[in-house]
Protein backbone atom coordinates (compact mmCIF):
# COMPACT_ATOMS: atom_id res chain seq x y z
CA UNK A 1 0.00 0.00 0.00
CA UNK A 2 3.08 2.06 0.63
CA UNK A 3 4.77 1.63 -2.57
CA UNK A 4 1.05 2.61 -4.82
CA UNK A 5 0.50 5.41 -2.53
CA UNK A 6 4.40 6.83 -3.24
CA UNK A 7 3.28 6.36 -7.12
CA UNK A 8 0.35 8.22 -6.89
CA UNK A 9 2.02 10.68 -4.88
CA UNK A 10 4.25 10.72 -8.00
CA UNK A 11 2.05 10.58 -10.74
CA UNK A 12 0.17 13.70 -9.43
CA UNK A 13 3.41 15.35 -9.09
CA UNK A 14 3.42 14.70 -12.98
CA UNK A 15 0.30 15.79 -13.50
CA UNK A 16 0.61 19.25 -11.73
CA UNK A 17 4.23 19.52 -13.28
CA UNK A 18 2.30 18.76 -16.59
CA UNK A 19 -0.01 21.64 -16.33
CA UNK A 20 2.32 24.22 -15.38
CA UNK A 21 5.06 23.13 -18.18
CA UNK A 22 3.09 21.56 -21.58
CA UNK A 23 0.34 22.19 -23.77
CA UNK A 24 -2.89 20.53 -23.04
CA UNK A 25 -2.21 17.76 -25.97
CA UNK A 26 0.84 17.00 -23.68
CA UNK A 27 -1.04 16.92 -20.39
CA UNK A 28 -2.89 14.35 -21.96
CA UNK A 29 -0.47 12.31 -23.26
CA UNK A 30 0.99 12.09 -20.12
CA UNK A 31 -2.18 11.78 -17.80
CA UNK A 32 -3.02 8.76 -20.02
CA UNK A 33 0.29 7.16 -19.45
CA UNK A 34 0.30 7.12 -15.73
CA UNK A 35 -3.33 5.69 -15.93
CA UNK A 36 -1.80 3.22 -17.63
CA UNK A 37 1.09 2.97 -15.46
CA UNK A 38 -1.16 3.37 -12.14
CA UNK A 39 -3.54 0.25 -13.69
CA UNK A 40 -0.70 -1.86 -14.29
CA UNK A 41 0.41 -1.90 -11.23
CA UNK A 42 -3.44 -2.86 -9.66
CA UNK A 43 -3.54 -5.66 -12.61
CA UNK A 44 -0.15 -7.22 -11.45
CA UNK A 45 -1.39 -7.35 -7.89
CA UNK A 46 -4.25 -9.32 -8.62
CA UNK A 47 -4.16 -13.59 -8.77
CA UNK A 48 -6.00 -15.04 -12.27
CA UNK A 49 -8.63 -17.13 -10.53
CA UNK A 50 -9.11 -19.42 -13.04
CA UNK A 51 -5.74 -20.84 -12.78
CA UNK A 52 -6.13 -20.97 -9.28
CA UNK A 53 -8.63 -23.04 -10.00
CA UNK A 54 -6.95 -25.85 -11.22
CA UNK A 55 -4.34 -25.68 -8.90
CA UNK A 56 -6.36 -25.68 -5.58
CA UNK A 57 -7.87 -28.85 -7.07
CA UNK A 58 -4.25 -30.48 -8.36
CA UNK A 59 -2.43 -29.90 -4.42
CA UNK A 60 -4.75 -28.75 -2.00
CA UNK A 61 -8.66 -30.26 -2.08
CA UNK A 62 -6.56 -33.39 -1.03
CA UNK A 63 -6.94 -31.80 2.38
CA UNK A 64 -8.62 -28.60 2.09
CA UNK A 65 -12.51 -27.62 0.79
CA UNK A 66 -13.26 -23.98 0.38
CA UNK A 67 -16.66 -24.13 2.02
CA UNK A 68 -15.86 -26.73 4.92
CA UNK A 69 -13.68 -28.58 7.11
CA UNK A 70 -11.60 -32.15 5.76
CA UNK A 71 -8.37 -32.57 6.97
CA UNK A 72 -7.30 -28.99 6.98
CA UNK A 73 -9.36 -25.56 7.75
CA UNK A 74 -12.07 -24.02 4.96
CA UNK A 75 -9.90 -21.64 3.14
CA UNK A 76 -13.03 -19.63 1.84
CA UNK A 77 -12.25 -16.15 2.42
CA UNK A 78 -8.52 -16.87 3.65
CA UNK A 79 -7.05 -13.75 2.83
CA UNK A 80 -9.11 -11.86 5.13
CA UNK A 81 -8.13 -13.60 7.82
CA UNK A 82 -4.27 -13.67 7.32
CA UNK A 83 -1.75 -11.36 5.67
CA UNK A 84 -1.25 -12.40 1.91
CA UNK A 85 3.31 -12.39 2.41
CA UNK A 86 2.36 -14.65 5.63
CA UNK A 87 0.44 -17.24 3.09
CA UNK A 88 2.33 -17.41 0.62
CA UNK A 89 5.48 -17.96 2.95
CA UNK A 90 3.15 -20.47 4.93
CA UNK A 91 1.83 -22.44 1.67
CA UNK A 92 5.72 -22.63 0.95
CA UNK A 93 7.22 -24.19 3.72
CA UNK A 94 4.86 -24.25 6.50
CA UNK A 95 7.82 -26.74 8.62
CA UNK A 96 10.55 -24.05 7.62
CA UNK A 97 7.99 -21.52 9.36
CA UNK A 98 7.23 -23.62 12.73
CA UNK A 99 10.64 -24.61 13.06
CA UNK A 100 11.41 -20.75 13.12
CA UNK A 101 9.44 -19.87 15.49
CA UNK A 102 6.92 -17.95 13.99
CA UNK A 103 4.21 -17.52 16.20
CA UNK A 104 1.51 -17.83 14.18
CA UNK A 105 2.35 -20.82 12.39
CA UNK A 106 2.97 -22.98 15.69
CA UNK A 107 -1.04 -21.39 16.40
CA UNK A 108 -2.33 -22.55 13.32
CA UNK A 109 -0.62 -25.54 13.69
CA UNK A 110 -1.93 -26.48 17.12
CA UNK A 111 -5.28 -25.15 16.05
CA UNK A 112 -5.25 -28.11 13.33
CA UNK A 113 -4.75 -30.96 15.72
CA UNK A 114 -1.04 -30.52 14.61
CA UNK A 115 -1.09 -32.07 11.40
CA UNK A 116 1.48 -31.29 9.56
CA UNK A 117 0.95 -29.46 6.47
CA UNK A 118 2.61 -30.38 3.14
CA UNK A 119 5.56 -28.02 2.00
CA UNK A 120 5.00 -26.96 -1.65
CA UNK A 121 8.36 -25.05 -3.12
CA UNK A 122 7.68 -25.69 -6.62
CA UNK A 123 4.86 -22.97 -6.43
CA UNK A 124 6.08 -19.59 -7.42
CA UNK A 125 4.50 -16.48 -5.66
CA UNK A 126 2.33 -16.14 -8.49
CA UNK A 127 1.32 -19.11 -8.33
CA UNK A 128 0.14 -18.59 -4.69
CA UNK A 129 -1.78 -15.64 -5.46
CA UNK A 130 -3.93 -17.29 -7.98
CA UNK A 131 -4.72 -19.58 -5.41
CA UNK A 132 -5.40 -17.11 -2.95
CA UNK A 133 -7.75 -15.27 -5.68
CA UNK A 134 -9.53 -18.30 -6.22
CA UNK A 135 -10.29 -18.57 -2.33
CA UNK A 136 -12.18 -15.54 -2.68
CA UNK A 137 -14.61 -17.15 -3.51
CA UNK A 138 -15.68 -15.02 -6.47
CA UNK A 139 -17.43 -16.60 -9.53
CA UNK A 140 -14.30 -18.31 -12.02
CA UNK A 141 -15.27 -17.57 -15.69
CA UNK A 142 -15.70 -21.30 -17.63
CA UNK A 143 -13.30 -22.44 -19.92
CA UNK A 144 -14.81 -24.29 -22.82
CA UNK A 145 -14.35 -27.67 -22.67
CA UNK A 146 -12.47 -29.52 -25.87
CA UNK A 147 -14.86 -32.56 -27.04
CA UNK A 148 -12.69 -35.67 -26.90
CA UNK A 149 -13.57 -36.46 -30.65
CA UNK A 150 -11.69 -34.40 -31.82
CA UNK A 151 -8.72 -36.06 -30.93
CA UNK A 152 -8.99 -39.57 -30.75
CA UNK A 153 -5.59 -40.11 -28.69
CA UNK A 154 -7.57 -38.78 -25.49
CA UNK A 155 -10.07 -41.65 -25.63
CA UNK A 156 -7.62 -43.84 -25.56
CA UNK A 157 -5.44 -42.19 -23.22
CA UNK A 158 -8.66 -42.46 -20.84
CA UNK A 159 -8.71 -46.49 -21.47
CA UNK A 160 -4.96 -46.73 -20.21
CA UNK A 161 -5.45 -44.74 -17.56
CA UNK A 162 -8.05 -46.94 -16.75
CA UNK A 163 -5.93 -49.80 -16.67
CA UNK A 164 -2.56 -48.88 -15.27
CA UNK A 165 -3.32 -45.83 -13.48
CA UNK A 166 -6.78 -46.05 -12.16
CA UNK A 167 -5.71 -48.63 -8.86
CA UNK A 168 -3.40 -46.15 -7.57
CA UNK A 169 -4.39 -42.03 -9.12
CA UNK A 170 -7.41 -40.26 -9.70
CA UNK A 171 -7.88 -37.59 -11.96
CA UNK A 172 -8.82 -35.04 -9.29
CA UNK A 173 -8.13 -35.01 -5.83
CA UNK A 174 -5.40 -37.84 -4.26
CA UNK A 175 -5.71 -41.17 -3.72
CA UNK A 176 -2.46 -43.22 -2.97
CA UNK A 177 -0.52 -40.92 -5.64
CA UNK A 178 -1.01 -37.50 -6.57
CA UNK A 179 -3.98 -36.07 -9.00
CA UNK A 180 -2.92 -36.26 -12.26
CA UNK A 181 -4.99 -33.65 -13.87
CA UNK A 182 -2.94 -31.17 -15.48
CA UNK A 183 0.26 -32.82 -14.43
CA UNK A 184 2.23 -32.00 -18.08
CA UNK A 185 1.75 -28.40 -16.50
CA UNK A 186 3.92 -28.84 -13.74
CA UNK A 187 6.44 -31.15 -14.75
CA UNK A 188 7.76 -31.58 -18.89
CA UNK A 189 6.40 -34.30 -21.21
CA UNK A 190 9.63 -36.29 -21.72
CA UNK A 191 10.54 -35.97 -18.05
CA UNK A 192 7.22 -37.98 -17.61
CA UNK A 193 7.41 -40.31 -19.94
CA UNK A 194 10.61 -41.56 -18.20
CA UNK A 195 9.06 -41.47 -15.17
CA UNK A 196 6.21 -43.55 -16.16
CA UNK A 197 7.96 -46.03 -18.02
CA UNK A 198 10.34 -46.39 -15.06
CA UNK A 199 10.97 -44.71 -11.98
CA UNK A 200 13.67 -46.82 -10.15
CA UNK A 201 15.95 -46.03 -12.80
CA UNK A 202 15.12 -41.94 -13.01
CA UNK A 203 15.53 -42.13 -9.34
CA UNK A 204 19.09 -44.27 -9.24
CA UNK A 205 20.36 -41.55 -12.09
CA UNK A 206 20.00 -39.47 -9.44
CA UNK A 207 17.43 -37.11 -10.92
CA UNK A 208 16.72 -34.36 -8.54
CA UNK A 209 13.27 -34.28 -9.86
CA UNK A 210 12.92 -37.84 -9.26
CA UNK A 211 14.23 -37.55 -6.26
CA UNK A 212 11.91 -35.02 -5.28
CA UNK A 213 8.84 -37.20 -6.12
CA UNK A 214 9.66 -40.19 -4.99
CA UNK A 215 9.12 -38.80 -1.50
CA UNK A 216 6.01 -37.64 -2.01
CA UNK A 217 4.93 -41.57 -0.93
CA UNK A 218 6.69 -43.85 0.65
CA UNK A 219 4.90 -46.59 -1.71
CA UNK A 220 7.08 -47.11 -4.92
CA UNK A 221 5.47 -46.89 -8.28
CA UNK A 222 5.18 -49.15 -10.43
CA UNK A 223 7.58 -48.91 -13.70
CA UNK A 224 5.08 -49.46 -17.13
CA UNK A 225 7.79 -50.59 -19.54
CA UNK A 226 5.20 -52.09 -21.85
CA UNK A 227 3.71 -48.84 -23.05
CA UNK A 228 5.08 -47.20 -26.25
CA UNK A 229 5.55 -43.47 -26.74
CA UNK A 230 2.18 -43.38 -28.68
CA UNK A 231 0.72 -45.16 -25.27
CA UNK A 232 1.95 -42.32 -23.32
CA UNK A 233 1.01 -39.81 -25.73
CA UNK A 234 -2.37 -40.52 -25.63
CA UNK A 235 -1.89 -40.83 -21.83
CA UNK A 236 -0.55 -37.74 -21.34
CA UNK A 237 -3.32 -35.95 -23.48
CA UNK A 238 -5.77 -37.37 -21.58
CA UNK A 239 -4.36 -36.14 -18.51
CA UNK A 240 -4.43 -32.64 -19.67
CA UNK A 241 -7.85 -32.51 -20.37
CA UNK A 242 -9.34 -34.94 -18.23
CA UNK A 243 -12.78 -36.21 -18.86
CA UNK A 244 -15.39 -33.54 -21.14
CA UNK A 245 -18.48 -35.12 -19.06
CA UNK A 246 -19.18 -35.67 -15.20
CA UNK A 247 -17.39 -39.31 -14.66
CA UNK A 248 -20.58 -39.40 -12.75
CA UNK A 249 -22.70 -38.43 -15.35
CA UNK A 250 -26.59 -38.40 -15.02
CA UNK A 251 -28.84 -40.54 -17.55
CA UNK A 252 -28.83 -39.23 -21.17
CA UNK A 253 -31.41 -37.18 -22.79
CA UNK A 254 -32.12 -40.36 -25.17
CA UNK A 255 -32.02 -43.08 -21.67
CA UNK A 256 -34.57 -40.09 -19.99
CA UNK A 257 -36.79 -40.69 -23.42
CA UNK A 258 -36.61 -44.73 -22.58
CA UNK A 259 -38.01 -43.55 -18.58
CA UNK A 260 -40.76 -41.32 -19.42
CA UNK A 261 -41.86 -42.12 -23.20
CA UNK A 262 -45.23 -40.91 -23.62
CA UNK A 263 -48.07 -43.20 -23.64
CA UNK A 264 -52.67 -43.14 -23.28
CA UNK A 265 -52.24 -44.54 -19.93
CA UNK A 266 -54.03 -47.97 -18.84
CA UNK A 267 -56.87 -45.97 -17.12
CA UNK A 268 -57.99 -43.65 -20.04
CA UNK A 269 -57.37 -47.22 -22.31
CA UNK A 270 -60.00 -48.86 -20.53
CA UNK A 271 -62.40 -45.82 -20.07
CA UNK A 272 -62.46 -45.57 -23.64
CA UNK A 273 -62.84 -49.78 -23.95
CA UNK A 274 -66.08 -49.57 -21.37
CA UNK A 275 -67.38 -46.05 -23.93
CA UNK A 276 -67.07 -47.90 -26.69
CA UNK A 277 -69.35 -50.94 -25.40
CA UNK A 278 -71.85 -48.70 -24.01
CA UNK A 279 -71.92 -47.23 -27.22
CA UNK A 280 -71.92 -50.71 -29.26
CA UNK A 281 -75.23 -52.25 -27.06
CA UNK A 282 -77.25 -49.08 -27.41
CA UNK A 283 -76.90 -49.02 -31.27
CA UNK A 284 -77.98 -53.06 -30.61
CA UNK A 285 -80.38 -52.42 -28.95
CA UNK A 286 -81.95 -49.41 -31.04
CA UNK A 287 -81.51 -52.03 -34.20
CA UNK A 288 -83.20 -55.06 -32.46
CA UNK A 289 -86.28 -53.53 -31.18
CA UNK A 290 -89.36 -55.32 -32.42
CA UNK A 291 -91.74 -52.22 -32.12
CA UNK A 292 -90.83 -48.46 -32.17
CA UNK A 293 -92.72 -46.15 -30.55
CA UNK A 294 -93.49 -42.72 -31.51
CA UNK A 295 -92.93 -40.68 -27.95
CA UNK A 296 -89.55 -40.05 -26.51
CA UNK A 297 -90.18 -41.30 -23.00
CA UNK A 298 -91.88 -44.68 -24.55
CA UNK A 299 -88.63 -45.04 -26.96
CA UNK A 300 -86.14 -44.49 -24.13
CA UNK A 301 -88.15 -47.34 -21.90
CA UNK A 302 -88.08 -49.37 -24.81
CA UNK A 303 -84.18 -48.93 -25.47
CA UNK A 304 -83.66 -49.82 -21.86
CA UNK A 305 -85.63 -52.85 -21.89
CA UNK A 306 -83.96 -53.91 -24.60
CA UNK A 307 -80.97 -53.82 -22.82
CA UNK A 308 -81.67 -56.02 -20.56
CA UNK A 309 -83.76 -58.53 -21.76
CA UNK A 310 -81.86 -58.95 -25.15
CA UNK A 311 -79.95 -62.05 -25.18
CA UNK A 312 -77.26 -61.21 -27.18
CA UNK A 313 -76.24 -58.52 -25.12
CA UNK A 314 -76.45 -60.42 -22.31
CA UNK A 315 -73.81 -63.05 -23.70
CA UNK A 316 -71.73 -59.91 -24.80
CA UNK A 317 -72.00 -58.44 -21.37
CA UNK A 318 -70.58 -62.14 -19.93
CA UNK A 319 -67.79 -62.24 -22.19
CA UNK A 320 -66.64 -58.16 -21.66
CA UNK A 321 -66.69 -59.34 -18.21
CA UNK A 322 -64.65 -61.90 -18.33
CA UNK A 323 -62.08 -60.31 -20.36
CA UNK A 324 -61.55 -57.39 -18.21
CA UNK A 325 -61.73 -59.76 -14.91
CA UNK A 326 -59.02 -61.19 -16.91
CA UNK A 327 -57.11 -58.20 -17.78
CA UNK A 328 -57.07 -57.03 -14.17
CA UNK A 329 -55.64 -60.47 -13.30
CA UNK A 330 -52.92 -60.29 -15.93
CA UNK A 331 -51.75 -56.67 -14.85
CA UNK A 332 -52.22 -58.13 -11.76
CA UNK A 333 -50.06 -60.96 -11.89
CA UNK A 334 -47.28 -58.78 -14.29
CA UNK A 335 -46.50 -56.40 -11.29
CA UNK A 336 -45.23 -59.31 -9.11
CA UNK A 337 -41.23 -59.22 -8.60
CA UNK A 338 -40.64 -56.06 -10.03
CA UNK A 339 -38.93 -54.61 -7.34
CA UNK A 340 -38.61 -50.76 -8.43
CA UNK A 341 -37.39 -48.30 -6.01
CA UNK A 342 -36.41 -51.21 -3.57
CA UNK A 343 -34.48 -50.32 -1.63
CA UNK A 344 -33.22 -52.78 1.90
CA UNK A 345 -30.95 -51.95 4.90
CA UNK A 346 -27.74 -52.77 4.64
CA UNK A 347 -25.03 -54.25 7.62
CA UNK A 348 -22.92 -50.97 6.60
CA UNK A 349 -23.93 -47.69 6.20
CA UNK A 350 -22.31 -47.31 2.35
CA UNK A 351 -23.17 -43.89 0.64
CA UNK A 352 -22.65 -43.60 -2.94
CA UNK A 353 -23.29 -39.99 -2.79
CA UNK A 354 -19.71 -39.60 -0.56
CA UNK A 355 -18.02 -42.45 -2.61
CA UNK A 356 -19.29 -41.67 -6.22
CA UNK A 357 -20.34 -38.08 -6.12
CA UNK A 358 -17.90 -36.11 -3.54
CA UNK A 359 -15.04 -38.52 -3.96
CA UNK A 360 -15.69 -38.85 -7.67
CA UNK A 361 -14.57 -42.84 -7.48
CA UNK A 362 -15.34 -44.38 -11.10
CA UNK A 363 -17.72 -46.91 -10.62
CA UNK A 364 -15.48 -49.74 -12.29
CA UNK A 365 -12.89 -48.74 -9.49
CA UNK A 366 -15.56 -51.17 -6.81
CA UNK A 367 -17.37 -52.94 -9.47
CA UNK A 368 -14.22 -53.93 -11.89
CA UNK A 369 -15.93 -57.00 -13.01
CA UNK A 370 -18.48 -55.24 -14.80
CA UNK A 371 -16.52 -54.43 -18.14
CA UNK A 372 -15.34 -58.11 -18.67
CA UNK A 373 -17.88 -60.28 -16.68
CA UNK A 374 -21.25 -61.17 -16.56
CA UNK A 375 -21.98 -59.59 -13.30
CA UNK A 376 -20.59 -56.70 -11.65
CA UNK A 377 -19.61 -58.17 -8.66
CA UNK A 378 -19.55 -57.14 -4.88
CA UNK A 379 -15.83 -55.11 -4.19
CA UNK A 380 -14.27 -57.67 -1.48
CA UNK A 381 -13.41 -56.10 1.76
CA UNK A 382 -9.82 -55.72 0.27
CA UNK A 383 -11.23 -52.88 -2.20
CA UNK A 384 -12.31 -51.08 0.55
CA UNK A 385 -9.28 -50.88 2.78
CA UNK A 386 -7.39 -49.80 -0.32
CA UNK A 387 -8.42 -46.32 1.04
CA UNK A 388 -9.77 -46.78 4.29
CA UNK A 389 -6.35 -47.93 5.74
CA UNK A 390 -5.65 -44.19 5.97
CA UNK A 391 -9.28 -43.07 6.55
CA UNK A 392 -10.11 -44.08 9.57
CA UNK A 393 -13.07 -41.67 10.65
CA UNK A 394 -15.59 -39.46 8.90
CA UNK A 395 -14.94 -35.84 8.03
CA UNK A 396 -17.56 -35.17 5.01
CA UNK A 397 -20.89 -33.45 5.24
CA UNK A 398 -23.22 -35.53 7.36
CA UNK A 399 -26.11 -36.86 5.65
CA UNK A 400 -28.97 -38.96 6.50
CA UNK A 401 -29.87 -38.72 10.76
CA UNK A 402 -26.57 -39.55 10.76
CA UNK A 403 -24.04 -37.93 13.37
CA UNK A 404 -19.55 -38.06 12.87
CA UNK A 405 -19.76 -40.50 15.58
CA UNK A 406 -22.67 -43.05 13.85
CA UNK A 407 -20.08 -43.06 10.82
CA UNK A 408 -17.23 -43.56 12.43
CA UNK A 409 -18.77 -46.57 13.87
CA UNK A 410 -19.77 -47.62 10.16
CA UNK A 411 -15.84 -47.50 9.17
CA UNK A 412 -14.99 -49.31 12.20
CA UNK A 413 -17.23 -52.46 10.96
CA UNK A 414 -15.29 -52.66 7.92
CA UNK A 415 -12.06 -52.84 10.82
CA UNK A 416 -13.97 -55.40 12.92
CA UNK A 417 -14.92 -57.89 9.53
CA UNK A 418 -11.09 -57.48 8.14
CA UNK A 419 -9.16 -57.68 11.42
CA UNK A 420 -7.21 -54.19 11.02
CA UNK A 421 -5.82 -51.94 13.77
CA UNK A 422 -6.21 -48.57 13.19
CA UNK A 423 -4.09 -47.40 16.40
CA UNK A 424 -0.81 -49.36 15.00
CA UNK A 425 -1.88 -49.04 11.40
CA UNK A 426 -1.77 -52.26 10.78
CA UNK A 427 -3.42 -56.18 9.91
CA UNK A 428 -3.95 -58.00 13.56
CA UNK A 429 -2.47 -61.29 13.10
CA UNK A 430 -4.38 -64.73 13.17
CA UNK A 431 -7.77 -62.46 12.99
CA UNK A 432 -10.44 -64.44 11.79
CA UNK A 433 -11.98 -62.88 9.34
CA UNK A 434 -15.61 -62.29 8.28
CA UNK A 435 -17.38 -61.50 5.61
CA UNK A 436 -19.62 -58.77 4.66
CA UNK A 437 -22.84 -60.04 4.20
CA UNK A 438 -24.60 -57.16 2.06
CA UNK A 439 -28.13 -57.31 0.70
CA UNK A 440 -28.44 -57.70 -3.08
CA UNK A 441 -30.59 -55.37 -4.78
CA UNK A 442 -30.51 -55.86 -8.54
CA UNK A 443 -32.41 -59.15 -9.20
CA UNK A 444 -33.39 -60.54 -12.89
CA UNK A 445 -35.21 -63.83 -13.49
CA UNK A 446 -33.34 -66.82 -13.67
CA UNK A 447 -34.77 -67.58 -16.99
CA UNK A 448 -33.28 -64.07 -18.06
CA UNK A 449 -29.74 -63.48 -19.23
CA UNK A 450 -28.19 -60.35 -18.77
CA UNK A 451 -24.00 -59.79 -19.48
CA UNK A 452 -22.26 -56.32 -18.36
CA UNK A 453 -19.59 -56.80 -20.51
CA UNK A 454 -21.65 -56.87 -23.44
CA UNK A 455 -23.34 -53.71 -22.29
CA UNK A 456 -20.50 -51.66 -20.45
CA UNK A 457 -17.29 -52.80 -22.76
CA UNK A 458 -19.06 -53.27 -26.00
CA UNK A 459 -21.95 -50.89 -26.10
CA UNK A 460 -20.55 -48.42 -23.85
CA UNK A 461 -23.71 -48.09 -21.77
CA UNK A 462 -22.90 -45.52 -18.63
CA UNK A 463 -24.11 -47.31 -15.12
CA UNK A 464 -26.56 -44.21 -14.73
CA UNK A 465 -28.58 -45.47 -17.56
CA UNK A 466 -29.63 -48.46 -15.68
CA UNK A 467 -28.92 -47.99 -11.91
CA UNK A 468 -29.88 -44.60 -11.84
CA UNK A 469 -28.20 -41.10 -10.49
CA UNK A 470 -25.94 -43.50 -8.02
CA UNK A 471 -24.06 -40.66 -7.67
CA UNK A 472 -26.63 -38.81 -5.72
CA UNK A 473 -28.10 -41.65 -3.54
CA UNK A 474 -26.53 -42.04 0.05
CA UNK A 475 -28.92 -45.23 -0.09
CA UNK A 476 -28.49 -47.12 -3.02
CA UNK A 477 -32.15 -48.55 -4.55
CA UNK A 478 -33.18 -49.77 -7.53
CA UNK A 479 -34.00 -47.41 -9.79
CA UNK A 480 -35.09 -49.23 -12.98
CA UNK A 481 -38.14 -51.28 -13.42
CA UNK A 482 -35.58 -53.82 -15.17
CA UNK A 483 -39.20 -55.48 -17.09
CA UNK A 484 -38.44 -57.27 -20.15
CA UNK A 485 -40.37 -54.36 -21.96
CA UNK A 486 -38.27 -51.80 -20.47
CA UNK A 487 -35.32 -53.79 -21.76
CA UNK A 488 -37.00 -54.03 -25.33
CA UNK A 489 -37.66 -50.16 -25.41
CA UNK A 490 -34.17 -49.46 -24.83
CA UNK A 491 -32.92 -51.71 -27.44
CA UNK A 492 -35.81 -49.79 -29.91
CA UNK A 493 -34.03 -46.21 -28.84
CA UNK A 494 -30.57 -47.23 -28.98
CA UNK A 495 -28.34 -46.62 -32.07
CA UNK A 496 -25.44 -48.93 -32.43
CA UNK A 497 -22.11 -46.98 -34.17
CA UNK A 498 -20.35 -49.94 -35.81
CA UNK A 499 -18.49 -47.82 -38.19
CA UNK A 500 -15.59 -47.72 -36.37
CA UNK A 501 -15.19 -51.82 -36.10
CA UNK A 502 -14.28 -53.34 -39.54
CA UNK A 503 -15.61 -56.75 -38.39
CA UNK A 504 -19.31 -55.31 -38.47
CA UNK A 505 -18.64 -53.03 -41.32
CA UNK A 506 -20.48 -55.38 -44.32
CA UNK A 507 -23.33 -56.39 -41.80
CA UNK A 508 -23.44 -52.65 -41.09
CA UNK A 509 -24.01 -51.31 -44.27
CA UNK A 510 -25.92 -53.83 -45.22
CA UNK A 511 -28.72 -53.45 -42.31
CA UNK A 512 -28.32 -49.56 -42.82
CA UNK A 513 -29.30 -49.89 -46.31
CA UNK A 514 -32.57 -52.14 -45.80
CA UNK A 515 -33.82 -49.98 -42.74
CA UNK A 516 -32.74 -46.75 -44.45
CA UNK A 517 -30.62 -45.24 -41.50
CA UNK A 518 -26.94 -43.67 -41.29
CA UNK A 519 -27.30 -45.97 -37.41
CA UNK A 520 -28.91 -49.45 -36.91
CA UNK A 521 -30.36 -49.71 -33.63
CA UNK A 522 -30.07 -52.71 -30.88
CA UNK A 523 -33.22 -54.23 -31.69
CA UNK A 524 -32.08 -53.92 -35.55
CA UNK A 525 -28.78 -55.95 -34.53
CA UNK A 526 -31.12 -58.75 -33.14
CA UNK A 527 -31.89 -57.30 -29.76
CA UNK A 528 -35.37 -58.21 -30.01
CA UNK A 529 -34.71 -61.71 -30.64
CA UNK A 530 -36.04 -63.81 -27.55
CA UNK A 531 -32.77 -66.44 -27.72
CA UNK A 532 -30.62 -63.73 -26.96
CA UNK A 533 -31.74 -63.19 -23.29
CA UNK A 534 -33.69 -66.70 -23.01
CA UNK A 535 -31.35 -69.65 -24.06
Amino acid sequence: MKILYQTRKKISFLNMKSVKQHSPLSRLVTTSLAFLFFFSLNLSAQGDPANGEKLFKSICAACHKLDAKLVGPALLGITEKREQDWLIAWIKDSPGMIKSGDKLAIQVFEENNKLPMTANPQLSDQDIKDILEYTKGKPVEAVAAVATEADPGVERGKQIFKTNCAACHKMEGKLIGPPLLKIGDKYEDDWLKLWIKDNAALIASGDKLAKIASEYSPIAMTPFPQLTDQDLDDLLKYMAVGDVAPVAATASAADQEIFNKPGIGVLPTLAITIAALLLMSLIIAAVTKRKVVAEDEESGVSVLKTLIFNPFLRFLFIIFSILLGAWFLFGWLMQIDVNEGYQPIQPIVFSHAVHAGDNKIDCQYCHSSAKHSKTSGIPTANVCMNCHKSISEYKGELFGDYTKEDLDKEIQKLYDAVGWDKVNVKYIEGYEQKPIEWVRIHNLADFAYYNHAQHVTVAGVQCQTCHGPVQEMHDMKQFAPLTMGWCIDCHRATEVDLTKNGYYKNIHDQLSKKYGVEKVTAAQMGGLECAKCHY
